[in-house]
């Protein structure tokens, strides 16, 4: 028996609306997948991840590269959005660790040249033990390199370099002064806040990963 009043069951997915979402500029807007949203004029800053490999679909080592792209905005079907952050697959991190090396670990935040705020996770692993002096040397080297990049890119190109690891090569060719390194990465970067008005930049031409 139904009872007095009952009014229509509501379906919320009929109710969504489905976009196309597609990478940042420094990604050549790729498509990387299509999400429901039940408030195109709303989108909460819903974030999608990805893979490099889904996006370059080169080497795939990129599997091991987590991408996370936050929706700015929705035009019609289509949904623009900001890179939030890379990280290093657990796996992949877990797999440069070995028994003989030392890590160097360095976390700083840096401002790139249109305003935009990164916290950037480098490492350096090397063949052999280093001393303390010798991590204190390589700390430098990274945040010396990266403050230099931040300071010259803009928030597309700096995140651009850093994901596809430019900057993490420009790091190791002054570290590997220090001593004999067999790794050198960006391992993790973090949006950690946008200017007040943020300028329209160019999309910055998609650069070709480096050699591992």
């Amino acid at each position: 028996m139904v009872k007095k009043g009952a009014g229509k069951v509501k379906d919320k997915w009929k109710a969504k609306q489905w976009v196309t979402v597609l990478a940042s500029p420094s990604f050549g807007n790729a498509p990387i997948g299509r999400v429901p949203l039940s408030d195109v004029e709303k989108p909460g800053g819903r974030v999608v991840e990805t893979t490099l490999y889904d996006i370059l679909k080169q080497d795939p080592q990129h599997y091991s590269f987590k991408l996370y792209f936050q929706i700015d905005k929705v035009e019609g079907d289509t949904a623009y959005t900001i890179l939030k952050g890379h990280e290093y697959s657990r796996e992949y991190l877990r797999s440069l660790m070995r028994r003989g090396s030392s890590m160097s670990d360095f976390i700083k935040d840096y401002t790139t040249k249109d305003g935009y705020v990164v916290r950037v996770y480098c490492i350096a692993l090397s063949q052999g033990r280093m001393n303390s002096s010798k991590k204190h040397a390589i700390r430098a080297v990274m945040d010396k390199t990266i403050a230099e990049r931040a300071a010259a890119l803009t928030y597309d190109q700096f995140v651009q370099e850093t994901v596809l690891q430019k900057v993490a090569s420009d790091v190791y060719n002054e570290a590997k002064k220090v001593t004999r390194l067999r790794h050198v990465g960006v391992r993790k970067t973090k949006l950690v806040s946008r200017p007040v008005a943020a300028p329209a930049a160019a999309a910055p031409e998609i650069l070709a990963a480096p050699a591992a």
